[in-house]
């Protein structure tokens, strides 16, 4: 059984002390990809460290988060731009809109959006779109654009009417520990949209799936994620295996 995790922290400072053990035990698991999205300009260091480490099973993505859309953000865009022009990169992101932290700073988010979803179009990319309380936003940028990149919701935790509309934008809906939650209702969206549309992720360290929630979340945990999608599809956990992993390969165009 083969599992990716289309998003994932690694590189977090959460993962100093056992960075390597934590990756040994998600190979074990089987999960033999791990994608890294970039936050912003301060966590390219650690990034590409950890790319440069484990160039088989780590692969960057460069994006500036929403939350890290500070009034100085066009200067901070000019040197992610830069950085994606230098590397071999698999997707821009973590792009997005987070209104749930900080709601003054959104018309810089909706333009900082843009701008990364004009350079993924330029250059055939996918994009990771982060949405907290905003999926509706999103949702209306996304529709008002005339092309897009096609990516994934990261974490997606939204409607059944957002999923069929993110859907038929083109995307891919990451689904990742929320749908352990009890009373997250996820199950219930998941389980009528169709399998070849769907991602697995952690989003580690954070959103660790029960039982293990409120703890650091690990990539090994994914095969957790996968367990319950196959409850929810009522499938075999190697039929969700399959099916989320070829998903991810197609996107990311990798063999």
């Amino acid at each position: 059984m083969e599992l990716i995790d289309t998003h994932t922290h690694l590189y977090l400072e959460e993962f100093d002390p056992d960075r390597d053990r934590v990756i040994d035990a998600a190979l074990e698991k089987g999960v033999s990809c791990f994608y890294l999205p970039n936050i912003d300009v301060t966590s390219l260091p650690a990034l590409y460290r950890l790319c440069e480490s484990r160039p088989d099973h780590c692969f960057p993505m460069m994006g500036l988060h929403p939350c890290s859309v500070k009034p100085d953000y066009k200067s901070t865009l000019s040197r992610i731009e830069s950085e994606l022009g230098k590397g071999d990169f698999h997707a821009v992101g973590e792009i997005g809109i987070d209104l749930y932290w900080d709601k003054t700073t959104r018309k810089e988010q909706e333009d900082a959006f843009n701008v990364q979803l004009d350079w993924a179009c330029e250059l055939g990319l996918p994009v990771a779109i982060h949405s907290r309380d905003a999926t509706e936003e999103i949702l209306g940028i996304l529709e008002a654009r005339d092309r897009n990149p096609g990516g994934i919701f990261h974490c997606f935790t939204g409607t059944g009417e957002q999923a069929q509309k993110a859907i038929g934008l083109g995307f891919l809906l990451g689904i990742g520990g929320v749908l352990t939650f009890k009373n997250s209702g996820l199950a219930e969206v998941v389980s009528k949209l169709p399998l070849e549309k769907l991602v697995l992720e952690t989003d580690a360290p954070y959103l660790a799936p029960a039982p293990f929630r409120g703890k650091r979340n690990e990539p090994s945990y994914l095969s957790l994620v996968a367990e319950k999608l196959s409850g929810v599809k009522d499938i075999s956990l190697q039929e969700t295996a399959r099916a989320t992993t070829a998903n991810a390969r197609a996107l990311f165009q990798r063999n």
